[in-house]
Formats: structure tokens, sequence, C-alpha cells
């Protein structure tokens, strides 16, 4: 029997191990502080998302064998997908989507990032009944088992990523202790995120763009009904390994298109909370925002992806060079080009705190003066050359959740992150 009795609701934490398993602390934990200690390393060598999921999936596995893992980028913002990474197993879009943003579960990764768990496995979940998890009834044909998720949550609170580790249905299923270590990789992996998306500066391609916004259109079922060129190659340039086939199952943007889908009723006339800030392989950004459309068939949705403005990328580049709330406002009255005195007095501070805030700054950046921060970190390097769009309805900060958007997507409410 793999599993205690089924009580009558499904939780979100384990249960008491099966026998015949030593716990944590008896059996192997110089191997699991090994194995913690190269996840460091590589999560500090600047690694790029791609190479940095296909060294850690393998390491993690030497002390929790799994078949197939899944690993996604999301938009600390918006808690949206921004990229995904699949080994040895496939999904579309329009499916991620619905059980992560729609469905009713447990051990969703945007849970376990907020309630502080980080880590959970279905089987102990649903206590042995993982038939009572849909995600689980929707892939177990499929000869899939168990699952072991993490989601990727730095010291500061901010939410990066997440994984997802699978078993084959013959396998054992996981115990506590796993649970127990994947969360203790939460902030490991949440800094590696972070390091790649600033490592991507080095790569960010200097190139004038030449392709205009593209849009996708969805029926209220979420299947795509049609997709311009432009959205084609937009998607192409997104990290998403393997590349989606159809490219209309692109996880992003199903993730986008499901959250405008829950906002129609919801009071959010900027529509802010169905928006995603997307890096592309080359390093720059695009913003992918979805809205419900009027007339025609009821239900249908718009997804549209564009070159990201520096209104929009700035809050989101703040937070990856772990600069504080006060330096992000410094930062900000940079790019609109105030001196220090004016900065100073728009702050309420002397123009000596400004420069101990500047000093800091820079050192968090790699720059050594302001014109290099504003030019070289905020707008050449992170945000894809564009003709001026004028201002865009931003407002958006990379830990904004607004309450509604929360409590219509994933069923509960609660303060934004």
């Amino acid at each position: 029997m793999r599993g205690d009795p089924a009580p009558s609701t499904p939780r979100n934490v384990g249960v008491t191990p099966r026998s015949g398993r030593r716990s944590l602390c008896c059996v192997a934990s110089d191997k699991f502080r090994r194995v913690r200690d190269e996840l460091l390393t590589l999560a500090r060598n600047g690694l790029d998302r791609v190479s940095f999921v296909s060294a850690a999936s393998d390491v993690v596995g030497r002390v929790v064998p799994h078949d197939r893992s899944c690993w996604h980028a999301v938009d600390p913002g918006t808690v949206l997908f921004t990229g995904s990474i699949n080994r040895n197993v496939g999904c579309s879009g329009s499916w991620l989507a619905e059980h992560e943003y729609v469905v009713e579960d447990v051990n969703k990764w945007w849970f376990l990032a907020r309630s502080g768990r980080r880590a959970g496995a279905t089987s102990l979940a649903t206590y042995g009944d993982m038939s009572r998890s849909a995600r689980h009834r929707s892939h177990e044909a499929y000869g899939i088992g168990d699952e072991l998720r993490i989601s990727f949550v730095a010291d500061d609170g901010t939410y990066w990523g997440a994984a997802g580790f699978l078993r084959d249905d013959d396998r054992p299923w996981f115990i506590e202790d796993d649970v127990r270590f994947a969360a203790s990789l939460s902030e490991i992996l949440a800094e590696a995120f972070r390091r790649a998306l600033v490592a991507a500066v080095a790569a960010a391609a200097d190139e004038p763009v030449t392709v205009g916004p593209g849009v996708i259109v969805f029926d209220d079922h979420g299947r795509a009904e049609s997709i311009s060129p432009a959205a084609e190659h937009w998607i192409k340039e997104m990290v998403e390994e393997p590349c989606p086939e159809p490219l209309t199952e692109s996880k992003v943007l199903h993730a986008v298109a499901a959250r405008a889908r829950a906002l129609r009723e919801v009071r959010d006339p900027l529509q802010l909370s169905a928006r995603s800030r997307v890096q592309t392989r080359t390093g720059s950004w695009l913003v992918v925002y979805g809205t419900p459309l009027s007339g025609g068939a009821d239900g249908r949705t718009a997804v549209i992806i564009q070159p990201a403005t520096p209104n929009e990328v700035a809050p989101l580049v703040a937070v990856a060079y772990g600069l504080t709330s006060r330096e992000s406002q410094i930062t900000r009255l940079c790019m609109q080009g105030r001196s220090t005195k004016e900065i100073a007095l728009a702050l309420h501070v002397s123009p000596y705190t400004v420069q101990d805030h500047l000093k800091s700054i820079f050192g968090k950046t790699g720059v050594r003066t302001r014109n290099e921060l504003v030019g070289q970190v905020f707008l050449e390097h992170y945000v894809t050359r564009w003709e001026d769009v004028g201002e865009p309805p931003s407002g958006w900060t990379a830990k904004a959740m607004p309450e509604t958007a929360m409590g219509v997507t994933a069923g509960v409410t609660g303060g934004p992150w």
C-alpha cells in the first residue's frame, strides 16, 4: 500500500513517511549538503537559464531521483509564466495554464510560494489518494505517477520561478524528507533564476527591431483561433524548450490568456494582472498582455506581444539587481534626468544621502556613472530599441499583485506580494 487511508479533504503538506525509510538527518545529510553546495555554486556562476536547468536537474536527481522535470520562470509582479524548460515531459500551454491558474488543486506553484511552504508532493498532499488531484488525473494515462513541486522564492519574498519533478507510475512516491530537501533549495534556485536574468545583459542584442507587435486570438475555451506572423516571430524568441508545437501552444501566451479570461468580471481597468514581462533568448524584453474582446463571439480573448518600454521593465530589473525600495526610487528619478539636488528635494533627504545611495546602486549594477546606469543597464541592454510609443499604462511593480486578480485566478484573497 503506497499511502495512508484518505481523509475527507486533501492537504498541502505531507503525511508520515512510510516505514523502511530512514530520516534525512540519519541517512544522507552530508550528501544533501554537498548537493546544496553544488547548486549554490551553479547559481553563482552566472549561467543562462537553459544551461543552469540542464545542470541543476541532474544534480537534484542524485538525491531525489526523478524521471522527468519541468522548469518555469515567472514574472514576480503577476506570477505568470515567462519561460519554460521541459526535460522528458511535454505539456501544452493550455493544459499548464488551466491547471495552474484556473482549476482548483493541491500544490499549485503560486500557492507554495505565497504560503511559505515552498515545496510539496502530490501523494502527501492527497493522503495517498492521488486521484483526488485534477492535475494527476489528467496525466495519469501517460504513465506519470507522483510529482514533487518547488517554488523558487528569494529571501526577500520575490517569486522567480518553479519546478516540477515527476516519477513514472511504477516508481516509489516522494516522502517528507524529499519535500523538506526540495524546500531547502527554494532560495538557491531563486538566486539562480535572478542571476540568469542579470547575466543576459552580456548577451543582449544591440540591434534595431524590425518586427511589429503580434496578436493571437483565443476563443472562450482557450483555443487559438488566429495568430499573426509577428506573433509567431516573437514566440520563437521566447525561452521555451522545446519550442511549442504548434506555436499557439506557448505556455507564456496561455498563462496570460487564462488570466485575462478570469479577470472579465473583476475591476481591473488597466488589466495589469494579465500582463507579463518576458526576456528573449537575446536578452531583450517583450511585454505580453491579454484583453477580452467585445463584439462577435462571446468570451474571445486577444493576447498582444510587443517590445517592452523602459517603464515596464525597470521595476523588474531593479529587483533582479537587488536594489532596495529607496534605491529603486532614486534609479527611476535618474532615468527621468533629475540631478542629485532635484532627487534630494523630491525624496526629502540630503544630497549626501542621495550620493550614498548612488554608490550602492553603482556597486550592485556594476557601473561607475549615472549615464551608464540609465543607458547601459536600464535602456540599452534591458529594453529593445524601438520607436517612442508614448506613456504605457504602467504602475505594475515587480512585487505588485492585485488582491482581486489573485482571488479570481487562484481562489484566494490576500495582500500583494
